[in-house]
């Protein structure tokens, strides 16, 4: 197993209405939870000023708690296009203000945090809260599951620094191919005989 060298890792999840954010301390054998919050930004209704509130958010949580790395979900491409681009616009400015710190980042897609966090990359957010909940123990799931999507990511982060192939690689392997056409029928045949004419 790979040894570790992140010590605290920001995670945040991109959005121009609420972002979530969270901090993950991995200096213990135990990823300890910091910080798991929300930005929320819907009462601004000025776009640009929005996008200004994410950038001096992102780079007064980095002058706040020092993170050695910002984990970040990448956007994901749904059928609005407009959204997708607001939301790359989140994810690029929260960037820009951890490279204005100095700080590293990894992107991370959707389907790969909830795979890492729930074995199922097609997980619901309730579900990846759900396992977070009871990996770290906090008391009640956040009222907005954008934080705990936040932590989702760090927590990722972590995975990947501490085991880089991990259980990941093998449940992303091809499965093993079905039965033929032909077995299929085979076995229709044998458990339906009365249904098969046999002129």
């Amino acid at each position: 197993m790979q040894k570790f060298c992140l010590m605290l890792i920001l995670g945040i999840d991109p959005g121009t209405q609420i972002l979530g954010y969270s901090l993950l301390d991995t200096s213990s054998t135990q990823p300890q939870l910091v910080v798991m919050d929300v930005l929320y930004l819907r009462k601004i209704s000025d776009f640009h000023l929005r996008i200004h509130k994410i950038f001096e958010t992102t780079q007064r949580i980095i002058d706040s708690y020092h993170p050695d790395h910002l984990a970040i979900e990448a956007p994901f491409a749904g059928k609005n296009v407009q959204s997708m681009l607001k939301l790359g616009k989140a994810q690029g400015v929260a960037i820009g203000a951890a490279m204005s710190r100095d700080l590293s980042y990894t992107e991370y897609e959707p389907a790969v945090i909830k795979q890492r966090v729930t074995g199922n990359g097609t997980a619901a957010k309730e579900q990846v809260a759900m396992m977070l909940q009871s990996i770290f123990q906090f008391d009640s799931l956040p009222h907005y599951l954008d934080a705990s999507d936040a932590l989702a990511v760090a927590y990722t982060c972590h995975l990947e620094q501490t085991d880089p192939l991990g259980e990941l690689r093998q449940q992303l392997k091809p499965k093993r191919a079905t039965k033929s056409r032909k077995a299929q029928w085979g076995d229709f045949v044998k458990q339906n005989p009365d249904l098969v004419r046999r002129d």
